[in-house]
């Protein structure tokens, strides 16, 4: 993780930007000296959103918490995909 002070960074913010949205780099911008705010590809989150999901479907299943879900079949007629 690359760290920047908020005054340096901004005169470097399109820069620091591109490099986190296509070089998947976090960047720590600081004030005073702590980390105040992180620049991250929005696929970084993305990422970290279905890890979480996945997680979370895991814990609900090892625990017998799941909610009755649609069959795949019926999915697809509903859609119009199947006859």
């Amino acid at each position: 993780m690359t760290e920047i002070a908020i005054s340096a960074a901004r005169s470097q913010l399109g820069d620091l930007v591109r490099r986190a949205a296509h070089g998947r780099e976090t960047i720590a911008l600081t004030d005073h000296g702590h980390v105040a705010a992180l620049l991250v590809s929005p696929q970084v989150i993305e990422d970290l959103e279905d890890a979480l999901a996945v997680a979370d479907y895991q814990r609900r299943k090892a625990e017998g918490t799941l909610e009755e879900g649609i069959p795949h079949a019926e999915v697809g007629r509903m859609l119009g995909l199947r006859p």
